[in-house]
């Protein structure tokens, strides 16, 4: 609320994401990334319904999923389910885990107490997990185990489509690598098409088939994934890119860098024309003027910068 303002007065709208247009086919994973702030939860959370979309559609097998009711967005959740970001404060302390993994079959499913058990021992087993930890508590597992019983919950239902929401960032390097790796094993296993949501780009590079890259709300770039790692077009995408270090310290310290001046600026006021202007090495007056669209230059490369290719600012 501005300095001075009425207790009553109602605060400014802030757009946390905006014209984002994503497609997701069948058996895909689309990797979505990102600095923090980019809006990148923010759409993941309009999708499955926990944050209300203002304006614009979520289209999920012909129909759109914004204007359901309460009781069809409660069936949806057997097509499509969530990993979160924070794997033990995802899970209720005041239920065991085989509780928390057969919550989803009890609402979504008409299965009997026995087959419920029989899920979710076979769950258990696909995520890595012991089927006689069933009776333990979530404070008993360590973070990397948390998330596997997270994983577990979201795909027992058998779910269509999985959305995990930086699903390791709050893991330890290794356990990262392995919760990746069982993600990537039970997309493939299971035919899911997955939305994977992260800041670090060689971990949506290892599991995502397409890349599409966000900032401060907008779409900027999407690729895929070896072409936007290998050929970046978007200033930003570069940035990206650059700041993922090389394990060779000659190479690392011979290699150019873009500079990325400045802060992300507030999504309360952002800047006019294309957002990234502020920060932007190659930007130009008329960048202030209109917001690029995003133009298909290549077959399934789209980028939201024309001046990408002509050098730096004038």
């Amino acid at each position: 609320m501005p300095r001075g303002a009425w207790p009553w007065t109602r605060p400014a709208g802030l757009q946390a994401v905006s014209k984002a247009d994503l497609t997701l086919e069948r058996g895909e994973t689309l990797g979505l990334v990102g600095e923090s702030g980019s809006g990148k939860s923010t759409l993941a959370r309009a999708v499955i319904g926990t944050v209300p979309a203002t304006d614009g559609r979520v289209m999920w097998k012909g129909r759109d999923i914004t204007a359901l009711g309460p009781a069809s967005r409660r069936k949806l959740g057997r097509e499509v389910q969530m990993v979160f970001q924070d794997p033990l404060a995802a899970l209720n302390p005041r239920m065991n885990v085989g509780q928390i993994v057969a919550e989803p079959l009890a609402t979504h499913t008409d299965l009997s107490a026995k087959e419920r058990r029989t899920r979710v021992s076979e769950m258990m087993e696909r995520v890595g997990l012991l089927p006689n930890l069933v009776n333990r508590y979530p404070h008993e597992f360590s973070g990397g185990q948390c998330q596997r019983i997270g994983i577990a919950r979201a795909l027992v239902t058998e779910p269509e489509l999985l959305i995990c929401d930086e699903p390791v960032s709050a893991l330890d390097v290794s356990v990262q690598a392995q919760v990746v790796n069982l993600l990537a094993g039970l997309q493939r296993d299971m035919g899911l098409s997955m939305l994977f949501i992260a800041h670090d780009l060689s971990v949506v590079r290892h599991i995502s088939t397409r890349i599409a890259v966000m900032y401060l709300g907008r779409i900027v770039e999407t690729a895929p994934a070896e072409a936007l790692v290998t050929d970046p077009r978007h200033p930003y995408t570069k940035a990206l890119i650059a700041s993922v270090p090389i394990p060779d310290p000659v190479r690392e310290r011979a290699r150019s860098r873009p500079v990325l001046e400045g802060e992300l600026p507030s999504p309360l006021n952002p800047p006019s024309g294309c957002v990234f202007r502020t920060r932007c090495p190659i930007a130009r007056p008329d960048c202030a003027e209109a917001r690029p669209p995003l133009v298909q230059e290549v077959p399934g490369h789209r980028v939201a910068c024309p001046y990408h290719d002509r050098g730096g600012p004038v």
